[in-house]
């Protein structure tokens, strides 16, 4: 009995799907074992099988990616003896490198999937001869060393052609001679990558994808005989090609996911529609079209100001392009569908233009708010992008959650889910006021645009009458309208996010800088002293980690018989936000954000804070009430 790695595998690969190629060619398995992350463990009745099966298949493509067949190496780990922390030479970093003693070569390996275990690690590093590894806690890069240097070259040749869930590892050879020898760095060069939240230890980076959409009937010619037809592809463009065929059995279209660098993006959509062309022809059903899918908040930069970038595409490429209805969309599945006619070389064209529009714009939404990630307390930061199950009609399969798509990449899964507590369901009520010469836009053809931000946002949004507006106002400010939203903390997010983008998709943006708008919250009369604070001091770092404007009336000014006050913030959409998460959290919790101590040390601790405050209070009155009696 002979036992067979086989490592790479699509995350579509069945076990049927293995038997069926070892019987292929001609290799009989008694057993196949598939594991989660895209290998499995054949049993061979004869070391000629294994041998054969080796020859004949390692290297090949096998649905639609490049598998491993090697013979399996016991996972069993021979640990080296580790050097104590007192062990290490004065002046050298404690590093593990520093404790796995004796090595001759060393090879450090990063970049690969965070959430693999060690198990799975062991089915990857011992396949090699090798005389240990460690993980490195801290930067999450593995330490493996071998016996010689051809033990380790042959691991790092066969590692760095090797991908894991779209990544290839970055690896560093050390040796002979430890830290002191020769090293030898290599990385796969990737392109648009883009960081996943933000510059952690071990962060990996993954490409923007091309997503497009196929009839289901096509599929089987895509992928064509033991898919021999999407294996030619992949090997041409060197482009990963994903075929969600058993994805929503039954739907009349497929979603069909690329990764890659653009150029070998664009060659495998190429490939693809010169099959579907083959096929449609010899079947009689008339001219194709190229269907890409696109996320909705991406649209708009698609689109352009009145049309203009997608009219400029059409012209350079020569096709005529739609753009599906927002109305087709829901919170389950907010891609749209950008259908592209003309020649397979003007439609290929065209979906370069997309693709590159698309990916810039993602890149810049990405840089816009992964700084901001840390500054909404109480909020997930990401409301408005991720949501469950996404991807078109359940189709795209992949990831879920993340940055729009559930195939675009998994940006901020460091980040906790969204709070489902009872206080992240109180309503709250908040006055967005936009130009006057905005408001038409705003509300939509029949109120469509104002629809569909109830919709997607679950607030209510009303915009002010201008007379009603006027009078309520009482001043000449005619130039700006009110904006009425209430709901809960994320359906606030949503509908202000939803109006700033259609400003700024309306191009009243002044050259490169953000949409600027002023909203108003209302906080309790008695909370203005904590908000702004000894001197202003709350209010001026509240401005400084916002980035925001916030304008208080004097405390007392309101006069005694107004309960509530109005706070004033001026700024861009994630300015806003995180001054008022914080605004209303020192409101909910009766403590300043960012107040200084020598307040909390005069009236002891946050949770002892509000009662004995209370009873201050109490004294003061009942002393006040008694001082007339006594007079």
């Amino acid at each position: 009995m002979s036992k067979l790695y086989v490592g790479n595998l699509s995350n579509e690969t069945t076990e049927d799907d293995l038997r069926r190629l070892f019987l292929e060619n001609a290799v009989t398995c008694t057993n196949v074992l598939l594991k989660r992350g895209g290998y499995a463990f054949v049993d061979c009745t004869e070391q000629s099988l294994a041998d054969r099966a080796i020859d004949k298949l390692n290297g090949t493509t096998f649905l639609g990616v490049q598998i491993v067949v090697e013979p399996s190496v016991a996972a069993v780990q021979k640990r080296r003896p580790i050097r104590l922390p007192t062990e290490v030479g004065a002046g050298e970093p404690m590093t593990t490198t520093n404790f796995i003693g004796g090595g001759v070569t060393k090879l450090i390996i990063s970049n690969l999937p965070s959430h693999l275990s060690n198990a799975e690690l062991d089915a990857i590093i011992n396949r090699f001869p090798n005389q240990g590894w460690e993980r490195d806690a801290r930067s999450q890069s593995i330490v493996v060393t071998f016996e010689n240097h051809e033990q380790a070259e042959r691991a790092y040749n066969d590692l760095i052609q090797t991908e894991y869930e779209g990544n290839y590892p970055k690896m560093e050879l050390r040796g002979p001679g430890g830290a002191g020898g020769e090293d030898k760095r290599r990385g796969r060069p990737r392109t648009v990558g883009y960081p996943l939240g933000g510059s952690t230890p071990g962060a990996r980076q993954t490409d923007f994808p091309l997503r497009i959409l196929v009839q289901s009937d096509m599929v089987g010619a895509i992928i064509g005989r033991l898919g021999s037809t999407i294996r030619q592809i992949t090997q041409q463009t060197r482009a990963r090609v994903d075929v969600h065929r058993k994805e929503n059995v039954g739907s009349l279209e497929k979603a069909i996911t690329i990764f890659g660098n653009p150029e070998n993006c664009t060659n495998a959509c190429k490939r693809i529609l010169e099959v579907m062309k083959q096929e449609a022809t010899s079947n009689n059903k008339g001219e194709i079209t190229l269907k890409v899918l696109a996320h909705n908040n991406l649209i708009g930069r698609i689109i352009g100001k009145c049309g203009n970038t997608i009219r400029r595409i059409m012209q350079e490429t020569d096709t005529k392009i739609t753009v599906s209805s927002i109305n087709d969309i829901n919170s389950y599945n907010l891609e749209r569908i950008i259908t592209v006619k003309g020649s397979i070389d003007n439609m290929s064209k065209a979906e370069s233009m997309i693709s590159a529009k698309l990916r810039q714009s993602y890149e810049n939404d990405l840089q816009a708010i992964a700084p901001q990630t840390m500054m909404f307390p109480g909020l997930h930061p990401m409301a408005m992008m991720s949501t469950s199950n996404m991807g078109y009609g359940g189709r795209g399969g992949g990831y879920q959650g993340g940055l729009y798509s559930s195939n675009y990449p998994p940006v901020y899964q460091h980040i906790p889910p969204i709070s489902h507590a009872p206080d992240a369901q109180v309503k709250e009520t908040t006055y967005l006021y936009i130009p006057n010469n905005a408001v038409g836009a705003m509300i939509g053809t029949k109120g469509s645009n104002v629809r569909n931000m109830i919709r997607f946002s679950g607030a209510s949004v009303k915009i002010a009458a201008l007379e009603s507006e006027k009078l309520e106002r009482g001043d000449n400010q005619q130039s700006d309208r009110r904006v009425t939203i209430v709901g809960s903390p994320e359906a606030q997010w949503k509908a202000q996010y939803l109006i700033f983008e259609k400003m700024r998709e309306e191009g009243f943006a002044t050259g490169s800088d953000d949409i600027r708008l002023t909203v108003e919250i209302m906080v309790p009369s008695l909370q203005v002293g904590r908000i702004i604070g000894k001197g202003g001091q709350n209010v001026r770092e509240l401005q400084r980690m916002t980035g925001s404007i916030i304008k208080l009336p004097e405390q007392g000014a309101g006069g005694p018989q107004e309960d509530e006050t109005t706070v004033h913030i001026i700024g861009t959409f994630f300015s806003v936000q995180s001054a008022q998460r914080r605004i209303r959290a020192m409101v909910s919790s009766g403590t300043g954000s960012g107040e200084p101590r020598t307040r909390g040390s005069q009236q002891g601790q946050q949770g002892q804070q509000q009662q004995p405050q209370t009873q201050q209070q109490q004294q003061q009155q009942q002393q006040q009430q008694q001082q007339p009696q006594q007079q």
